[in-house]
Order: C-alpha cells, then structure tokens, then sequence
C-alpha cells in the first residue's frame, strides 16, 4: 500500500520543520506523498519540492486559507494549487496584513484580561511565518502569563476565550472561490471544530469539493459521520496529521494517512 499525510505545517506557518526537514522526516515515516499546507502561506512550497526532487515523497502544492463564518474560524484547505499565481500572492498579502492587525487586538484584549504582553514578541516568535493565535500561545507562556499552549487557548485565546479576535477577510465562500480559480481543490479542514455540520452543504453549493475525515481529533463515529456526508454530497475524502512538529509533539507526520488512491481521486478534481 501507499500512503498519504495531506496536512502539515512548516516554520513559514505555525511549524518547527523546515521544509526539507519536513520532506525528510515524511520520507523516514514511508509516506508516499506529503501536502505542506501552511496557514495564509505558500512559501514552504518551493523548497519543499526541491528537497523532495530525487529521492523523497511527491510534494503536493497545498494550503490552508483562513475564513470566518459567525465569528468562527472555518478552514479550507488548497491542494494541486497554483502556487505562483499572481491573484493568490495579492490575496495572501491582504491576508498577512490581516493578522498582523488582529494580534495587536489579540493584545489589547489581553492586557483589558490583566495580561500585559508586547505585539512584538509574538511577531519575533513567528519570524517569517504568518503570525496566528499559536504564537500568542507560546509568547504567553515564554512570559510565564500562561503554563502550556493549551491553557492560553483554553483560557484567553480560544475561539469563546475573552481575547479571542474576530476579523479574517475572508467568508468560505471566497476561500473557496480562489483556491479553484488558482486552479486547485478546496477541501474543508477538521470539520467537527465548526461545530456546525448545517454550513457544510451550504459549503457545497458554493463549490466545495472535498471533506477532510481523516483527522486525528476525529473519533470513529465522527469519521463515520463525515464519510456518509463525504458520498452523499460527491465529495472526495482526504485526511492528514495536521503536523506542527515540536509544537504538538503528541501528533506525528504520518500519525493519520490515508490510502494513495484517494490523492488520484483528488487529484482528478484539479481544475
């Protein structure tokens, strides 16, 4: 059999692996394939495939757009995209700029909770990543404001936390929207953290095309759940570790893969 891991994610995100480290380690775990899926980013990409060029495993061009639905983040992944595209570095400029203005909101709700924490610490955790709520995670434990990424999320910065930050540009529909105008797939990532299984054929009818049920949150029922959705909407079905390397050291590149035969199913969906 040959095996896929369609989600992870490289320093030019919220990672610790360099790209080549990345492709290495995928080559150790027997992967066949690997997507670098970076938030907001595709910088990982290039590097990614000239590691990857003599001896390790196919590179699929991937990301993962952030989109905002009811004041919840909602994630659609990218894969076989147009990486280079001109329209997609414009929308992702935007998109950075956005970040970088919802941190320092980040931070001015936490300093209204009683935690004073600088904007610049976050950015100099990020360096040339896109900046996110992980790195206000570990900036606020480096500070001592919190003792594990965990608790800063459960208790600040979650999606229901007192600093938690609506404002992406982007609605799913738009996500959507340019990862097939930039000639990709767009799949929904995790679905169960939407916490709204109504919106996903909504997502549907606004050209969606695949649901990721492979995931290592997803319980049995769950995957079962999402596979009936997945064949009764036509949708193709992938799945991935959601690999961060050292910052969720619990899940391992390759920890959940799926069968090689559903990246051609994918694959064949490619605009």
């Amino acid at each position: 059999m040959r095996y896929a891991d369609l989600h992870t994610h490289t320093l030019f995100s919220d990672g610790t692996y360099t790209p080549q480290g990345l492709v290495e380690e995928a080559l150790k775990q027997g992967l066949d394939a690997v997507s670098i899926t970076d938030h907001d980013n595709v910088c990982g990409i290039a590097p990614a495939l000239e590691a990857a060029k003599h001896s390790g495993p196919e590179v699929i061009p991937g990301i993962e757009l952030s989109a905002e639905y009811n004041c919840r983040e909602v994630h659609i992944l990218g894969y076989f995209i147009d990486y280079g595209s001109q329209r997609l570095a414009k929308e992702l400029a935007v998109l950075k700029n956005n970040r970088i203005s919802r941190i320092h909101k980040i931070v001015e709700k936490l300093d209204a909770s009683g935690i004073k924490l600088e904007a610049q610490s976050i950015f100099d955790i990020a360096a040339s990543g896109t900046p996110g709520r992980m790195h206000v995670a570990l900036a606020m434990v480096k500070q001592g404001a919190a003792g594990s990424v965990y608790e800063a999320f459960e208790k600040y910065i979650g999606d229901k936390g007192p600093a938690y930050v609506c404002g992406f540009r982007f609605s799913p529909l738009e996500a959507i929207r340019l990862i097939r105008e930039c000639g990709g797939v767009a799949v929904l990532a995790h679905p169960y953290l939407i916490d709204d299984d109504e919106l996903i054929p909504q997502l549907v009818k606004s050209g969606l095309q695949g649901l990721e049920v492979y995931y290592p949150e997803h319980t049995q029922s769950m995957v079962n759940f999402y596979l009936s959705l997945a064949r009764q909407h036509n949708l193709a079905v992938t799945g991935g570790s959601d690999f961060h390397g050292k910052l969720k050291p619990q899940v391992k590149i390759g920890s959940i893969k799926i069968p090689y035969e559903l990246v051609e199913e994918l694959r064949k969906l490619k605009a």
